[in-house]
């Protein structure tokens, strides 16, 4: 009898398939009402999305396989947990509006992640096309750690279906957003301030803690917007 073979890329596959675990429970969990544990839940999520990659690259066992796997725990964990997550502890009332606004994360982030496979080559990149589905996801669930009360209050409640517009649509856009530096001397020689925005990131959620987080996401998604601008302004027309 054959035994079964253990490869590489069954360490970073398990790391996949916590991060698919924990979107699951964060469903469940926003269903019972719990949307604060739903929320932390996001974020134990893209903490195993993240170690997935790190190991795959430290084990050298990058595959298509990985790739697909990640994305397909990516639409639940970063798209429909979010998703649903913003439906029960908002939207609901809203009736058919509700459901259509609060899906908008999911179906923009899976097209998203779809764009992606189909343009990725290697298994390496310096910058991705679009914000990437977990940033979407995390700002939505910092959001929910920062000003969920048994309730939004007035006026933070007006802000949150134009937050979802905008993140959705910014999934889908041409935008440029950068991936994080390599934690290596080369690393930060080749983006330093790269660096200096992750520590002033942690000195402001370590200030402001769950308000923090949020205001950090905001930020990083307004300096794309704003990098993007300036690069349609500085840049000349071949016509």
């Amino acid at each position: 009898m054959n035994r079964p073979r253990l490869t590489p890329s069954v360490i970073p596959n398990l790391f996949t398939s916590l991060n698919i675990f924990c979107g699951f429970l964060s469903i469940i969990s926003a269903s019972e009402g719990n949307y604060i544990y739903s929320a932390w839940l996001i974020f134990t999520a893209a903490i195993f999305d993240a170690l997935d990659g790190i190991v795959a690259r430290l084990t050298n066992s990058s595959s298509e396989i990985g790739v697909e796997l990640d994305s397909l725990s990516d639409v639940v964990s970063f798209g429909a947990a979010p998703s649903f997550l913003l439906y029960k502890s908002f939207f609901y009332s809203m009736d058919t509006w509700g459901i259509i606004i609060s899906a908008m994360p999911l179906i923009a982030g899976a097209f998203r992640l779809a764009r992606f496979n189909v343009q990725l080559v290697g298994f390496s990149k310096s910058f991705f096309l679009g914000l990437p589905i977990p940033s979407s996801a995390l700002t939505i669930a910092s959001f929910v750690l920062a000003f969920y009360n048994d309730g939004y209050p007035k006026p933070i409640s007006d802000f949150i279906a134009p937050m979802i517009l905008v993140l959705s649509f910014l999934m889908v856009s041409n935008i440029r957003y950068e991936t994080l530096p390599k934690f290596s001397l080369l690393g930060i020689k080749e983006k330093p301030y790269h660096f200096i925005f992750l520590i002033f990131s942690v000195v402001v959620v370590v200030l402001m803690y769950k308000k923090g987080l949020f205001f950090v996401f905001v930020f990083m998604i307004v300096i794309g917007i704003f990098r993007h601008i300036y690069k349609l302004i500085t840049t000349p027309s071949n016509s």
